[in-house]
């Protein structure tokens, strides 16, 4: 049963008139070398002792590779991605590379384009005749971004990326690569950047790429040839700095926001000059995120329990610090898509709560979980929060969850939850269009889970075989008041995909589509 609710309500000390409430001081401060605008710490040791890294990053959730008439899935056991045409259901399968991993559309609908781990090659499919290009790229790559015009893709290695079963990289090995792809003429050029590359973000104009690494900013112009990176070291002359781990790109695409693990301040780099300046940022930020609407960027200051709100049009003006629980070590923020409210929790250690903030009143309150947390995510809506539980426990986990996976949907408005017990480990989930329901499958489990944001019920479905990935298809009827089906795609020698309709509540299954076989009706 879930846990009583924690009565804590926290003021935070300093003004609560919206976003950017008293940020008055100066907005220049950039410099050739990291200065800052305030007196105070600069340090660059700060806390990084005191708990391990957030895990922000969210492998449930798959951006669905869709257009507006196809889906793309793929499918890493038969070296095949699947295409399904969204109006009639038909299914084409076709040949890529070595266990496709990562499929991604084009924002024109022009091209499908499929990272194949198995060979180290991208494989560019035109989406209507599923003609190929195959680009080989740099070895030992796990993770894959598209620029916001579909013209380039970006691979690298990402350590938060690494699994188990990743192939063995013979010969000699490189941390410091990243591999642009052009899409439309399927050439690639690798790069050498910082050591350890950890995040790829764009200008919203798609002109710049921008690649953090450990110790260097790298600026990639998209609109030269050949790419060359400009690295933009973030703490000169310093002989073991705190490792960047994050970063954001201001709404304007001017600068920057680069937050490091252990230190005190963020670096802020203007794009077009290289030049770094430094904003103060509480004790060990460990996470960092522009707000839905755009105006403010907020780090979480973990070691001294705190947020820093920064104006993000001016991010050398005073920010507006709001005081977290000081026992409540909350390490990252999730803003649901609205922006009324952010949620805080923390993936470094075993605590069994969350908060929830109130950016405009500045409130903080604390609610219990039945264990600690893995990831979480918010509804499209904004009032249903899913908690993926971690199968370890903490010194609090309810007796009935321990030792089992577990996950929690939980009412943003009233904070009443539902805590389900799973018999395995979560492996994927999608929304709904409509932001309603949820959906849900399990490794090696032959279930299909409906979650019901509303009610906070769900209702589950068997499927034929363990399932493999999810998503739903794209609403071409967004008019009708009808969901578009769900689809899952499952472990079968000769292909096997079901589509479930929301509507009704039918589950339909196509087996056999490489062979051209016939939809079963469960």
């Amino acid at each position: 049963m879930p846990r009583a609710i924690l009565p804590t309500l926290l003021l935070a000390a300093c003004s609560s008139q919206g976003y950017f409430a008293g940020a008055d001081a100066t907005t220049d401060g950039w410099s050739d070398a990291p200065s800052s605008s305030w007196t105070g710490d600069d340090d660059d040791g700060g806390s990084s002792t005191t708990a391990p890294p957030e895990v922000e990053d969210d492998p449930l959730l798959l951006p669905p590779a869709q257009t507006d008439v196809f889906v793309f899935v793929p499918n890493p056991d038969r070296d095949t991605v699947t295409r399904i045409n969204v109006r009639s259901l038909a299914v084409d399968t076709t040949m890529v590379g070595t266990d496709p991993q990562i499929v991604q559309t084009t924002p024109d609908f022009a091209t499908a384009v499929v990272f194949n781990r198995g060979d180290d090659s991208v494989t560019l499919l035109d989406a209507t005749t599923l003609e190929q290009d195959n680009v080989d790229v740099r070895a030992n790559m796990n993770d894959m971004v598209l620029s916001p015009d579909g013209g380039w893709a970006i691979l690298w290695h990402n350590v938060a990326r690494e699994r188990p079963d990743d192939p063995r990289v013979e010969g000699l090995q490189s941390f410091n690569e990243v591999d642009f792809v052009d899409v439309r003429r399927a050439t690639h050029q690798p790069l050498a950047v910082g050591f350890n590359p950890r995040m790829v973000r764009f200008t919203p104009d798609g002109s710049l790429a921008v690649v953090v690494s450990d110790a260097y900013l790298s600026i990639v112009d998209l609109t030269v040839d050949p790419l060359s990176p400009k690295l933009v070291e973030l703490e000169p002359g310093v002989l073991d700095p705190a490792s960047a781990e994050e970063v954001i790109v201001a709404p304007d695409g001017s600068f920057a926001w680069v937050r490091q693990f252990g230190s005190s301040s963020l670096r802020v780099v203007n794009l077009a000059s290289g030049a770094v300046g430094q904003v103060p940022a509480g004790d060990n930020p460990t996470d960092l995120d522009l707000s839905p609407d755009g105006r403010a960027a907020v780090a979480v200051a973990r070691g001294s329990a705190e947020l820093w709100v920064y104006d993000s049009e001016r991010p050398f003006a005073s920010p507006r610090v709001v005081a977290l629980p000081p026992d409540g070590a909350y390490g990252q923020l999730l803003f649901d898509p609205t922006g009324r409210q952010g949620v805080l929790y923390t993936t470094a250690s075993a605590i069994e709560r969350f908060a929830v903030w109130d950016p405009v009143a500045d409130t903080v309150l604390e609610r219990s979980l039945v264990k600690p947390v893995q990831s979480v995510a918010v509804s499209p809506t904004g009032g249903t929060m899913l908690v993926f539980h971690t199968k370890s426990d903490g010194p609090a986990t309810e007796p009935v969850f321990a030792g089992h996976w577990a996950m929690s949907l939980v009412d943003l408005s009233d904070f009443r939850s539902n805590p389900l017990l799973l018999p395995a480990e979560p492996l994927g989930y999608a929304n709904s269009t409509s932001g309603h329901l949820g959906y849900m499958v399990m490794d090696g489990e032959q279930y299909f889970e409906v979650l019901n944001y509303d009610t906070l019920l769900h209702d589950q479905y068997s499927l034929r075989s363990p399932p493999v990935f999810l998503g739903v298809l794209p609403d071409l009827a967004p008019n009708d008041g009808d969901e578009p089906p769900a689809w899952i795609s499952q472990e079968y020698s000769l292909g096997r995909i079901s589509f479930f309709d929301a509507d009704d509540g039918s589950l339909d299954t196509l087996t056999g589509f490489e062979l051209n076989s016939e939809i079963e009706v469960e």
